[in-house]
């Protein structure tokens, strides 16, 4: 019997590989495994549920079974790889061995979990898939006041759809602007000015030191003497992409697993792709560096080795206080940045010496003008 192609992962990453493999290959035995309950799901949409009066079951798209006979495949629910064994092309569940033709890691990425001291620590939720989601929208059932940790693109995006869907949102972070590694000044304080158009609250600069109980809600104290009162805490300081697995099999990891242009780890025959992978040095936490991935693996997969491009890849963020979309510059580009526009509509635009674009940053009204700009933009790995 041929062993089949094994995917671990059924976010994003691993269910749109699987449709692009089954575009060119029905026959080939297919096996998904996941830790998790498998529903298909698109994870950007949790930072919009609560504005659109979503629960978890009104965000899945699709139930396992029904993935499961869509993609001629075998899913694994709620299973966890125990190792992998590449000399043997085989990974084990427990004692069980299952032997794979060719094995892909689409493992995505983990919260950054921080340390917080008081008895209040266990109401800190990340909110990273669908069973965290429904574990946080249990808990904020009755609730009013929402504490975020991070001031990055997810902490925005929450503190947008939180307030939205009528939280009073307070939001901490141990920096001088929100999404500091992502934007410009400029593009940074248009934002933050739309957000607290619509009520949310930052405090930047200093971190939460404790989080006590206080009658039936709690009470965050910070490094810097304030005290904020709410009722519960999201946490949102960063992604870090799981590397463990393949580290333990002697695959060669980084910042994520090590993979080339066609997506090859360190060992023949495992791949990976998505929030877990790190392409050429580049790893990319967005959906279309993710959808260009899928379509060039499946190829390679079918015996067709196709190395992955990035064209632009520019980042909508899901801020509708201040509308923002972002196409940072090529990593090892430096450039000169040069705003344009008043108040939340500006066009941050980052030049190089002979006068290419190079990156932007468009709030407002401006992200209009993004599809013109793409077309001036480098790419990102040609």
């Amino acid at each position: 019997m041929t062993s089949p192609v094994v995917i671990i992962g059924t976010g994003l990453a691993g269910y749109n590989l699987a449709r692009e493999f089954r575009k060119l290959d029905a026959d080939t035995p297919l096996l998904l495994i996941t830790a998790d309950d498998g529903r298909s799901y698109s994870k950007p949409m949790l930072s919009t549920g609560f504005a659109k009066h979503k629960d978890a079951d009104g965000l899945c798209m699709a139930e396992p079974g029904a993935m499961a006979e869509q993609l001629k495949a075998e899913i694994r629910t709620h299973t966890r790889i125990s190792g992998i064994d590449p000399g043997h092309k085989r990974l084990w569940i427990g004692e069980e061995a299952v032997q794979y033709r060719d094995l892909v890691l689409a493992l995505g990425a983990q919260t950054v979990q921080v340390p917080i001291e008081g008895d209040g620590a266990e109401q800190v939720f990340p909110i990273n898939d669908l069973e965290d989601y429904a574990r946080f929208r249990a808990a904020a059932a009755g609730k009013r006041r929402v504490l975020l940790l991070g001031a990055g693109l997810i902490g925005c995006e929450f503190a947008n759809d939180l307030t939205l869907g009528g939280y009073q949102c307070d939001v901490v972070a141990p920096c001088e602007q929100v999404m500091p590694t992502l934007l410009h000044p400029a593009a940074a304080k248009a934002v933050q000015a739309g957000l607290e158009a619509l009520g949310v609250r930052f405090h930047l600069g200093p971190v939460l030191t404790r989080l006590q109980r206080s009658g039936d809600g709690l009470e965050a104290h910070l490094s810097d003497g304030r005290t904020i009162a709410c009722d519960l805490v999201v946490s949102a300081v960063g992604l870090r992409p799981r590397t463990e697995l393949a580290a333990a099999a002697g695959l060669q990891v980084n910042r994520g697993v090590v993979v080339d242009r066609q997506l090859r780890t360190s060992h023949a025959n495992i791949f990976a792709l998505g929030d877990c992978a790190e392409v050429e040095g580049i790893n990319l936490l967005y959906v279309m560096p993710l959808m260009a991935c899928a379509r060039a693996l499946a190829q390679t997969l079918v015996g067709n080795p196709a190395g992955v491009n990035y064209g632009p890849m520019p980042v909508t963020v899901k801020t509708p206080a201040c509308p923002l979309v972002v196409s940072p510059a090529p990593m090892g580009r430096e450039g000169t940045w040069q705003v344009e526009g008043q108040g939340s509509d500006l066009k941050v635009l980052c030049y190089s010496a002979d006068g290419q674009l190079l990156g932007y940053a468009l709030t407002g009204s401006a992200v209009l003008e993004k599809l013109a700009l793409n077309r001036q933009l480098p790419p990102l790995m040609a």
